[in-house]
């Protein structure tokens, strides 16, 4: 069986969730696993099976049904003029596709939009609808819909919000604990003229929770 990040460079890299997975990433280590079968991919299609069964040397089969259907690939549009600002959509989109600040209209990167459909659920307003990607008749699927470029430039905007989130939920605890030391230290020369019980409680909380963020950093 070949290793996990030869499957993943087989995926869409849409980061849909469809497969059952967070990301195609934990799908590809799953396949590799044994966890899940080759088949759980609609935006890959009938292609990425093929080419999961090239790769893997399991025996192709039907997409499952339990995880959705190969169809035209979709792009997401927000309506300006109803969107509010919540900044929910930004915080589903897998691949930051989506530009926008709080309480300020928000909008869609057409280009690194991989049509993923997370940003639709979590709209408060329904603001929210997808178009095809494709003009004309008959709108391509799976990889003829998708091209390797897409993939990769998604599989890397993706990485990158990953490095991003983990650096922000950094940075918050570092300010919370930050602020929890200056209440601290602020207790700690109340205490000098004040009845020590209840500042000596409030002192605890506070150390309580000074040591649990300090032991989260070092997990």
């Amino acid at each position: 069986m070949p290793d996990a990040d030869q499957i993943n460079a087989l995926l869409p890299q849409t980061q849909c969730t469809r497969c059952g997975y967070p990301d195609c990433a934990a799908y590809a280590r799953a396949i590799a696993a044994g966890e899940a079968g080759i088949h759980q991919c609609p935006p890959g299609g009938a292609e990425g099976v093929r080419r999961l069964a090239a790769l893997t040397g399991l025996p192709e089969q039907p997409l499952s049904a339990a995880h959705g259907t190969e169809g035209p690939r979709t792009l997401a549009v927000i309506d300006e003029a109803w969107c509010i600002g919540c900044t929910l959509c930004i915080a589903a989109c897998p691949v930051d596709a989506i530009i926008g600040t709080n309480k300020h209209m928000h909008t869609v990167i057409e280009a690194d939009c991989t049509g993923c459909e997370l940003c639709v659920p979590v709209c408060p307003v329904d603001c929210i609808s997808l178009v095809p990607a494709h003009a004309g008749a008959v709108a391509p699927t799976g990889w003829a819909a998708w091209s390797q470029p897409q993939a990769d430039a998604a599989r890397e905007r993706h990485g990158w919000r990953a490095v991003r989130l983990v650096r922000a939920q950094a940075e918050h605890e570092t300010r919370l604990q930050a602020k929890a030391e200056h209440k601290l230290a602020h207790l700690t020369e109340a205490s000098k003229l004040t009845e020590p019980t209840e500042l000596d409680a409030k002192r605890a909380v506070i150390e309580a929770a000074l040591a649990r963020a300090r032991a989260r950093r070092q997990g």
